[in-house]
């Protein structure tokens, strides 16, 4: 198949993804993507920007056999402004996130709009590709609610509309493979983003707490200028402990840290998947996270019991001291079905079945 990806947002993991999937799969792709930055604007203008430059490539002779494109993109506007041969493609809508449960720091700052264009978009596809099951559940039941707020001629059918042509896809990682530890203090690894939604306070606050227990640190997470002020203090109060600090400079280096940590931690308020605490796990590190969000899905609760705590300060102390004192068990094999050769086989047999 010939397949036409949108990207609007074509970075960080949006790009991994569309990247990944195009490395491993079995189709040819045609990516369009604009750069990663002023996300609304993006989700905005895109659908006339990419209208503009694919109604070229068809002027120029070019041919699709399919369509694809993340929530970033206004499908509908798409289709009413592209050529009618492009409109007619089967299209699938990729969830990375949505723009009504995804957190805001007041709920005062959620612009709804947004949340409106997501639902539209949902509506207007063939097919709508959640990276977890739980995405798909929260997604779904927050726009019930939504929809019930409307003053009148509420779309009451959509949820059930969206519901039927959805599916799961998780995303797909690059194997990674595991090193000998080097058998020193307890090496610890945050590789969250530097933002409100991934709950730092939580996190050194805990570490605070286990203060006298020998361990190692390191904080690789993304950082934007407004990072919470806690990630500076706590370069400061750890500084000791400190192995690596910051986003790493090459895919190299942070596969590296990976491979040295020995235990991954999430207090994350806010994961669809959880793609690197997956990559993490692949790499050799214990996971240890939140009984919440995506993670008992994606990492197997049910087999998996004891990497994860109540989320709260206590149990995330209590399950630290505990995993700092035993044998840890290397669960990479469990992150084989994420490998981009398993999930590329998979989503070129989905989108390959549409009408």
């Amino acid at each position: 198949m010939r397949i036409l990806a949108l990207e609007p947002y074509y970075g960080g993991s949006h790009k991994a993804f569309i990247d990944g999937w195009r490395q491993a799969s079995r189709h040819d792709f045609t990516i369009l993507g604009l750069p990663p930055h002023k996300w609304k604007w993006r989700m905005r203008h895109s659908a006339i920007t990419f209208a503009d430059q694919v109604n070229e490539r068809v002027a120029g002779g070019e041919t699709f056999d399919g369509l694809f494109a993340s929530s970033m993109l206004n499908l509908a506007e798409f289709k009413g402004l592209v050529e009618p041969a492009i409109a007619a493609l089967p299209a699938v809508i990729y969830f990375h996130e949505n723009q009504l449960t995804y957190p805001v720091r007041e709920e005062r700052e959620r612009d709804l709009h947004f949340a409106f264009t997501n639902l539209t978009t949902a509506l207007a596809a063939d097919q709508v590709w959640w990276n977890s099951a739980f995405h798909r559940d929260d997604y779904l039941a927050a726009t019930t609610r939504f929809l019930q707020r409307m003053p009148d001629h509420a779309p009451t059918n959509a949820v059930e509309q969206i519901r039927e042509k959805s599916q799961i896809q998780y995303p797909g990682i690059h194997p990674i493979p595991t090193a000998a530890k080097a058998g020193q203090r307890c090496h610890i690894l945050w590789c969250a983003r530097f933002e409100h939604d991934k709950n730092p306070a939580l996190f050194f606050e805990a570490l605070e707490e286990i203060a006298s227990t020998p361990f190692r640190l390191s904080v690789i997470g993304e950082e934007f200028e407004n990072a919470p002020d806690i990630f500076a203090e706590a370069k400061e109060r750890f500084a000791d402990r400190i192995v690596y600090w910051g986003y790493q400079p090459s895919r190299e280096a942070y596969e590296r840290v990976l491979q040295e940590a020995d235990v991954v931690v999430s207090t994350a308020e806010q994961e669809f998947f959880g793609i690197s605490v997956v990559e993490a796990v692949a790499a050799g590190c214990y996971p240890m996270l939140p009984d919440r969000l995506a993670y008992p899905e994606v990492i197997d609760k049910a087999r998996n019991p004891d990497c994860f705590y109540d989320g709260t300060r206590e149990g995330l102390v209590a399950c630290l001291r505990d995993v700092l004192d035993r044998p840890r068990p290397d669960l990479s094999a469990q992150m084989a079905p994420y490998h981009w050769a398993n999930r590329a086989t998979a989503m070129d047999n989905a989108i390959e079945a549409m009408p």
